[in-house]
C-alpha cells in the first residue's frame, strides 16, 4: 500500500491536537478514576490490535501520545502507516505504568481509529478506480485542526491531496462567479484572475454544464471541475477536451460514492474529488488488548 511520509508538518499538527486532547480529558485534576483505583507501581504490556480489515494511519501519533505522557514507556511497532491490516492483527505493543496506559487509551484510539478510517475509505475508492487514469483526491471538508493529518491519511490510503487551503491554489467556484461583476463569461473571469495574480499560477474553475466548460476552455485554465454531471455528460466533456485542449485536466466532483465511482472513473476524467473521504469515513475498529499479565 501507499506508505506516506509522516513529516514535520504532520508531527506539528499532531502535537497541537494532542495538547488539546489532554486538556479536554484531564482538565486541572487529571484522571480521577486511575488516581482512585490504580496502584502507581503497576506495570503492563498491552497490544494495539485491529479488529477488522483496513488501512493503518496515525500510528506514529499513538507513540507520541504515550511517550509524551511518560518518557519511560516502551514502544514496539509491528506495522507502519499505509499497511493493509487483517482482523486480529497486532500493530504495536506498549509497556509502561498501567495508569498511563489507561489514561492515554481513549486519546490514542481516537486518533488512530479516525485516521485509519479515512485511509481505509480512500483505499476502497482507489481500488474501484483501478484500471483508469483517474486519481482520487480529497477536499477541504475537514475538521478544524485536523486537515494536515486527514490529508496524510488520504495519502496512506493511496489517494492524492487537493489544495491544502485557500492559500495554495485558485479554485473559482459558482459563488465566486456570482459575486463577480462581469458579463458572465467564465473565460473572462479566468483572464481577470490571471491578470491579477500572474500568469504562472495554476487556476481551476468549477462548471455545471458542458456549455460552461466550453466557455472556460477558451481561457485555458489548468483544471476544470465538472460539478454533479452525469456519466454521459462527463464522457462528452472528456471527448471535447481531448479534441480541443488535451492539456487541460478534468476533475469530476459531486455524487461520488462507492457505488458510482467506477463508472465516473471510466469516463476518462483525470481526477475525482470526494469530500466523504475526510468528512464521512467510519472509524476503523482498533483496540487495546489487555490480555497480558500485570506485574509490579
Amino acid at each position: 500500500m501507499a506508505h506516506s511520509f509522516f513529516g514535520s508538518i504532520e508531527k506539528a499538527a499532531a502535537e497541537r491536537l494532542i495538547l488539546w486532547a489532554f486538556q479536554e480529558d484531564l482538565g486541572e485534576r487529571g484522571d480521577l478514576t486511575c488516581q482512585g483505583m490504580i496502584d502507581p507501581t503497576l506495570v503492563a504490556t498491552v497490544k494495539i490490535v485491529s479488529r477488522q480489515p483496513g488501512i493503518l494511519a496515525g500510528l506514529p501519533i499513538a507513540q507520541m501520545i504515550y511517550q509524551q505522557m511518560d518518557a519511560s514507556i516502551q514502544w514496539e511497532a509491528f506495522a507502519v502507516d499505509g499497511d493493509e491490516l487483517t482482523a486480529g492483527q497486532v500493530v504495536a505493543e506498549v509497556t509502561g505504568p498501567v495508569s498511563t496506559l489507561l489514561t492515554g487509551e481513549r486519546t490514542v484510539l481516537n486518533f488512530v481509529t479516525h485516521l485509519s478510517g479515512i485511509a481505509t475509505l480512500t483505499h476502497q475508492f482507489v481500488e474501484l478506480a483501478q484500471g483508469t487514469k483517474a486519481k482520487i483526491l480529497d477536499t477541504r471538508k475537514t475538521l478544524p485542526g485536523y486537515r494536515s493529518l486527514a490529508k496524510y491519511a488520504v495519502r496512506c490510503g493511496g489517494g492524492h491531496n487537493h489544495r491544502m487551503g485557500l492559500y495554495d491554489g485558485i479554485l473559482i467556484k459558482d459563488n465566486h462567479l456570482a459575486a463577480w461583476k462581469s458579463s458572465g463569461s467564465i473565460a473572462e473571469a479566468i483572464e481577470h484572475v490571471r491578470a491579477q495574480m500572474g500568469a504562472n499560477i495554476d487556476i481551476e474553475v468549477e462548471v455545471d454544464t458542458l456549455e460552461q466548460m466550453v466557455d472556460a476552455m477558451r481561457a485555458k485554465p489548468q483544471i476544470i471541475l465538472l460539478d454533479n454531471m452525469t456519466t454521459r455528460e462527463l464522457t462528452e466533456a472528456v471527448a471535447y477536451r481531448d479534441q480541443h485542449a488535451a492539456e487541460i485536466l478534468l476533475e469530476a466532483s459531486g455524487g461520488v460514492n462507492l457505488t458510482t465511482v467506477a463508472a465516473i472513473a471510466a469516463t476518462g476524467v483525470d481526477r475525482i474529488s470526494i469530500g466523504a473521504l475526510t468528512h464521512s469515513a467510519p472509524q476503523l475498529d482498533l483496540a487495546l488488548d489487555w490480555g497480558a499479565a500485570l506485574k509490579k
